[in-house]
């Protein structure tokens, strides 16, 4: 084989190769007996038909075209490592010459990692927001703790809003009952509007014994889209008690034994919250600096693939939800013009921070231990739900398992950068990394 390579772009290369008919010989027995051992021909034993009788059955251009598809790829690979070329996504080919008998000769167009020069970390600063806590927002984790520990109690009066009643209900369409439009006894928040339109107006007002009817329009089943007639009937009705805040609710509702400790848990858990915002906002700050510092070309062809990918998992997204690509253009007010636009550049943003993580570990070297490869297939399975072996034979059965490494090793060449560069808040302050530090542990000491 002998090939050349032509530098298209700082990103994209066309390699030209050409392969000599003898070195074609080996795939070219391989697809006869693979041709051969799927034709059925009287008089031969299945696998030991001659060429000759395959070339008159199934054609020698079937057999030859067979050989070259598999031929390909085993010199694109050979001409990738002859020229040290660092190629990304899949290449564009194109069969120049090929006559029976002589050299194939074919170009591959395929994207390669740009030359980057890494800006030194060290001299990067950014600035995020201050921290600030506000003492409402512990009192809204507060309040959500005494709901989760609030009790029912029956009470003899009208229903407000707030109030829990266990109601009847029995929907009608023209006089006709509605199919699934009875229910007894179910329970139901009052102003929720959990179920039906119009049912929390009709219920305010109606005490324990007490009924109305109300009109509703039906979204489902037969009558979709008509009004229907629903007589509600209330049961009972119970207000919310929500326990008083003193000591004796912190020790029940925690594992401390005043409200002062309590308070100065969920502040100092909404603090951390907030200082891996912080973390978050300046990774993402410097890593637009660094690209930016780098002057990074995004590869066209690996941007058209992520951008497809991007597009298909949008669909599917929006499948599992029974809504088309129409109807989310149309509630969003967009084009799709506008979000091939708005794909196009989250993914040339995000094809430019891989190139630059890569190139980052690469020259840092950065190793990935199969505990940290192992640790990062568990994180993932348990959000996909599944059990770990099985999610990672799923991962190398879809050949994704190189790319899930992939980001392990930027993860990491990531985490060195940040351990570099200078974060300052908008008051001048000086941020470390120990509130990320001390979330992960928890998290690791959470799975573990």
């Amino acid at each position: 084989m002998k090939s050349t390579v032509e530098t298209l772009s700082p990103t994209r290369v066309r390699l030209a190769i050409e392969v000599p008919f003898v070195e074609l010989e080996p795939s070219l027995k391989k697809a006869y007996r693979e041709i051969g051992s799927q034709v059925q021909v009287p008089g031969f034993r299945r696998g030991k038909v001659p060429t000759a009788v395959i070339d008159q059955r199934v054609g020698r251009g079937t057999v030859l075209n067979e050989a070259v598809q598999e031929a390909i790829p085993e010199n694109i690979l050979a001409a990738v490592r002859e020229h040290d070329l660092k190629t990304l996504g899949r290449p564009e080919v194109e069969i120049t010459e090929f006559n029976d008998g002589d050299s194939l000769n074919f170009t591959a167009e395929v994207d390669v990692r740009p030359e980057i020069t890494i800006p030194d970390a060290s001299t990067i600063e950014v600035v995020v927001d201050e921290l600030q806590i506000d003492e409402s927002e512990i009192d809204e984790q507060v309040k959500n703790l005494r709901e989760r520990f609030a009790t029912l109690k029956t009470v003899e009066r009208a229903a407000a809003e707030g109030d829990y009643v266990q109601i009847d209900l029995n929907a009608t369409v023209d006089g006709e009952d509605v199919p699934g439009g009875q229910a007894s006894n179910i329970s139901h928040e009052v102003g929720s509007k959990q179920l039906l339109p119009g049912l929390d107006e009709a219920v305010v007002g109606l005490a324990a014994g007490e009924d109305t009817t109300f009109t509703t329009q039906l979204v489902g089943g037969d009558f979709a889209g008509r009004d229907a007639e629903v007589a509600v009937t209330v049961r009972t009705v119970k207000e919310k008690e929500l326990p008083e805040l003193n000591d004796e609710f912190a020790q029940m509702a925690s594992e401390f034994d005043t409200i002062e400790e309590l308070r100065g848990d969920l502040r100092a858990r909404v603090t951390q919250g907030k200082q891996v915002e912080q973390i978050y906002a300046a990774r993402d700050k410097a890593l637009a600096q660094l690209v930016e510092a780098a002057e990074i070309p995004a590869p066209e062809g690996v941007v058209r693939e992520e951008v497809e990918s991007r597009k298909q998992a949008m669909v599917d997204q929006l499948e599992r939800i029974g809504a088309s690509m129409e109807e989310y253009l149309a509630a969003e007010d967009k084009t799709e013009e506008q979000i091939d636009a708005e794909l196009t550049e989250a993914a040339t943003e995000g094809v430019k921070v891989q190139l630059l993580l890569d190139t980052l570990a690469d020259a840092e070297d950065v190793q990935v231990s199969d505990d940290e490869f192992g640790h990062e297939i568990v994180h993932r399975a348990q959000r996909a739900g599944m059990a770990p072996q099985q999610y990672y034979d799923q991962l190398v059965r879809s050949g994704a398992a190189a790319a899930v490494f992939g980001d392990v090793r930027r993860g990491k060449a990531l985490a060195a950068v940040m351990e570099r560069i200078t974060i300052k808040d908008a008051a001048g302050n000086g941020i470390t990394l120990d509130a990320l530090r001390a979330a992960n542990e928890a998290e690791h000491n959470h799975q573990h």
